[in-house]
């Protein structure tokens, strides 16, 4: 196989096509602290592309209940069962190795789900990508083990009364919402034996040719995240399409000066957990440095989100702010090591990065940039950080600005909420 520069693994690895990268990627990021799991996203993608014949049960977005939940069902602990099988206690992380821009999380010294097929023997081999394909009954529930919890005195004598204090809780749960992640060196794209899977060279969507595509459903054993779907009456793989003509600015309803607008599951969160972005993609692969985007800032600059599953080797562009309740190894085993970092990040933001984190749906319009205005200290408050230190944060009322595509201003925000009284004269219920 051809060699690839992979950042997020900090090395090169096997992939079989050249490597090759769009001009800019879609990107996006998920704040789980905030997720409620109400699926008003769910619902709204599958509205909009998933409500016809064949097509019952495609949840191209879907939030699960980690850690028992997934669609399908147990998708990701399969995989990482596999992946330790081919390489077992390989599948390590070397941290001293981290540098900024190429290898932000150290080096993944295991095996990618593409290496590891290249160890496969008959009948196995070949196969471009480690995968499975699940079975009817795994894709049956989409919301298996919704809100179920566990923890190490969960169901026992001790159970009543435990403390639910940070930095870890000890009985927990959390939503993972997941889309298509739109990858770098997507699976689904390698293992097609049609070449019916592309990537589109102007923002990196990852689409699947209708025309070409024979449903030999090998896109779906590819897949890690098992984000490709097979229609059993068009006999064709479907996925996530990225709300393309909404990035592309073609609805002239949402979008009358043809900028780029955000998907329909980024903009029906009412929980406010997602942002969703384009960032410029350099020849080497890398992300051209860019600040005062705010999805580069959150994943590249901060390094407050994180990929999801990055040891598969697809180089997600879907990241992850991690939830702060759950314990340490679940979140490394599911977001790489950059987990400790993030949420001391994000357990105490300074004043610049609580700015940002106003701007998750607070507009319709992709957002290119953003800017801080700076305004008077109004508060401390203590903060229990994840190492179980205190420490004092300071709350200054900034104001975030955000622009769109063509450098308009479509967002303005302070972090207090401003306060309105109803006259009396005009509202019955006025205070």
């Amino acid at each position: 196989m051809p060699s690839v520069y992979n950042w997020q693994l900090g090395r090169n690895m096997s992939y079989p096509y050249e490597e090759q990268h769009p001009r800019r990627q879609f990107a996006f990021v998920f704040n789980i602290n905030r997720c409620i799991g109400c699926q008003t996203c769910t619902m709204a993608c599958k509205s909009t592309w998933t409500c016809f014949k064949g097509q019952e049960l495609f949840w191209w977005n879907n939030v699960e209940s980690k850690p028992y939940g997934g669609y399908p069902q147990d998708w990701d602990s399969r995989l990482l069962t596999m992946l330790e099988q081919a390489n077992p206690g390989g599948q390590v992380w070397r941290t001293s190795e981290r540098e900024t821009e190429r290898s932000p999380y150290g080096r993944f010294e295991g095996l990618t789900i593409f290496e590891a097929a290249e160890r496969l023997a008959a009948p196995e081999a070949p196969r471009a990508a480690l995968g499975y394909l699940p079975t009817d009954d795994e894709w049956r529930h989409p919301n298996i083990y919704e809100d179920t919890p566990t923890g190490d005195a969960f169901g026992g004598p001790d159970a009543v009364g435990i403390s639910a204090e940070l930095p870890e809780h000890r009985v927990w749960f959390f939503h993972l919402a997941r889309i298509c992640n739109h990858c770098t060196y997507p699976a689904c794209l390698a293992s097609c034996p049609r070449q019916a899977i592309y990537k589109r060279p102007e923002d990196g969507i990852v689409l699947i040719d209708q025309h070409r595509c024979r449903g030999y459903r090998k896109c779906v054993e590819g897949c890690p995240y098992k984000k490709a779907m097979y229609r059993p009456n068009t006999h064709t793989s479907e996925k996530c399409t990225g709300c393309f003509p909404r990035i592309e600015g073609q609805d002239p309803a949402i979008s009358p000066g043809g900028v780029p607008v955000e998907t329909r599951c980024m903009a029906a969160c009412v929980g406010k957990i997602r942002l969703q972005g384009l960032v410029s993609i350099a020849e080497d692969g890398t992300w051209e440095h860019d600040p005062a985007n705010p999805i580069y800032y959150l994943v590249r600059q901060r390094g407050v989100a994180l990929p999801l599953y990055p040891q598969f080797g697809t180089e997600p562009n879907g990241f992850y702010i991690p939830p702060r309740w759950v314990p340490r190894p679940y979140l490394v085993q599911m977001f790489g090591p950059g987990v400790d970092h993030a949420l001391e990040q994000y357990s105490c933001p300074d004043r610049e990065l609580l700015a940002v984190l106003q701007l998750f749906r607070a507009q319709r319009d992709i957002l290119f940039r953003f800017a801080v205005e700076q305004g008077p200290k109004i508060g401390e408050i203590e903060v229990q950080m994840p190492s179980g230190e205190t420490r004092v944060q300071e709350i200054f009322n900034d104001t975030v600005l955000g622009y769109n595509e063509r450098g308009d201003e479509v967002v303005r925000l302070t972090i207090e909420e401003p306060t309105f009284e109803r006259p009396a004269e005009l509202h019955l219920n006025s205070i």
